[in-house]
């Protein structure tokens, strides 16, 4: 069958000529398309242009070292989800950690050995495209997703939540931007279990952080809420005597969402949504989403 994606583009940082035509006859003779970087300002300049699938980092160069360029590369929301791998004749412990600290996925130690880095290119390349394509998954959905650890670091999050961070707290960097104070307290108690309440941010938008579930062992999955949606979803829960997720199921089915669209939108399996649909009507009095919607609707209809 006939692969009709483009080339892989990895973009070569070094300093070295001999070791940029080593490399870059060794990429090439594998299909991919290299670019070429002599140092760490160019390197920036040229991401600005050009977005590659993998980035070698030499990390001993003069200027600009490799581990700041890779700090400062994953700085930039269009290259943040790139694989780094650092080339160095370094070995030590502590240059290893200091390239993983950096934001460096991988180590090669020189003399590079083509065949093996070429494998490690590929295992970084399916990984990478795997985390970005079920992040770009998300966001096409509408999914509002952002992942936190509970010093409040943020650790990832999907392109719309980074466009409403970004008009609630101007300027916005997702691997440099920190939770307030009040949340990261928040964020701690999601040792003890699930955090059933929603927690409003200080913003000009006013939006709320909902958690969704914890999905590391320190990275818990949240769901950004604008106002209004996150005001009608209390009321409902106030009024009817429902749980924050039946508010949120109900919520969605008055606004005519499909239990496969509710499930999308909330992180829930259909089969889920179904479960507290049976709830909500049991709790209402019900027996079908179109009363369920149409008592929603009343319920909000003074606000």
């Amino acid at each position: 069958m006939h692969n009709s994606r483009p080339p892989d583009i990895v973009l070569v940082v070094d300093d070295s000529p001999d070791t940029l035509k080593m490399l870059t006859d060794a990429l090439e003779d594998a299909g991919m398309t290299v670019l070429v970087a002599v140092d760490g300002e160019q390197a920036l300049s040229m991401v600005e242009k050009v977005s590659p699938d993998v980035i070698l980092m030499d990390a001993v160069m003069p200027g600009l070292d490799g581990f700041a360029t890779c700090r400062r590369l994953k700085a930039k929301e269009t290259v943040t989800h790139v694989p780094v791998i650092f080339m160095t004749g370094l070995s030590e412990t502590e240059d290893v950690v200091h390239g993983l600290e950096a934001g460096g996925v991988d180590y090669v130690t020189k003399p590079i050995v083509p065949d093996e880095l070429l494998a490690r290119i590929r295992v970084h390349l399916a990984n990478a495209r795997a985390a970005h394509g079920a992040r770009t998954a998300l966001d096409t959905l509408g999914r509002v997703l952002l992942a936190a650890n509970r010093a409040g670091e943020m650790l990832w999050c999907t392109p719309q939540a980074a466009k409403l961070l970004a008009r609630a707290f101007g300027a916005f960097e997702a691997s440099e931007f920190k939770l307030p104070r009040e949340v990261r307290d928040w964020l701690r108690r999601a040792e003890a279990g699930p955090l059933p309440d929603p927690i409003r941010l200080a913003s000009p938008l006013k939006l709320s952080l909902a958690y969704v579930a914890q999905i590391g062992s320190d990275e818990i999955l949240l769901r950004l809420v604008e106002s209004d949606l996150g005001d009608e979803q209390a009321a409902l829960r106030a009024k009817l005597t429902l749980t924050q997720r039946e508010a949120e199921v109900l919520l969605w089915v008055a606004r005519g969402k499909s239990n496969r669209d509710i499930a999308e939108i909330l992180t829930l399996s259909p089969r889920t949504v179904n479960k507290h649909l049976e709830q909500i009507y049991a709790k209402l009095g019900v027996e079908n989403r179109t009363s369920a919607a149409a008592l929603a609707m009343r319920t909000l209809g003074g606000r």
